[in-house]
């Protein structure tokens, strides 16, 4: 097992090297973003990537302090299911209690550097397809600021 400070070290180190890998790719309107640090430009709306020690898991969190305007923030998300589904080509967990989006890749470590490849491929291509989805999906959101 490896110590707090030292899974802290493995983890930094995963998302530097995530951050180096995906730093010349551009966002869908052709700028250069911060993919590890994503900003939506909404207040409360996230796009989380994590890692876990047995897992990696990449979510739309809404994080309003009121239960409302977290349910009308998920009912905008909700209304645009099919578009988000096809932007990213696959459907994703919808957690209304949590007011999460989202999806995992079960069995792979950040831990385990072997594992690196298919995390980095599993966030890459689902960061890049958030992202396209949010070009045009953002403007529905912007109504409710």
């Amino acid at each position: 097992m490896f110590s707090r400070a030292e899974t802290s070290r493995i983890k930094q180190e995963f998302w530097t090297t995530f951050g180096k890998y995906m730093s010349p790719v551009p966002s869908a309107e052709g700028l250069k973003v911060n993919w590890v640090n994503y900003r939506t430009g909404i207040k409360d709306v996230f796009f989380r990537m994590e890692t876990l020690p047995d897992r990696g898991v990449i979510s739309i969190s809404i994080e309003h302090d009121d239960a409302g305007v977290r349910e009308i923030y998920f009912d905008q998300f909700a209304e645009l299911r099919e578009m988000l589904t096809s932007a990213l080509g696959e459907e994703w967990e919808w957690q209304r209690n949590e007011s999460k989006i989202c999806r995992d890749l079960a069995g792979k470590s950040f831990l385990n550097k072997d594992d690196w490849p298919e995390l980095i491929s599993f966030f890459k291509e689902r960061i890049i397809a958030l992202d396209a989805f949010w070009e045009n999906g953002k403007y529905v959101f912007e109504g409710l600021k």
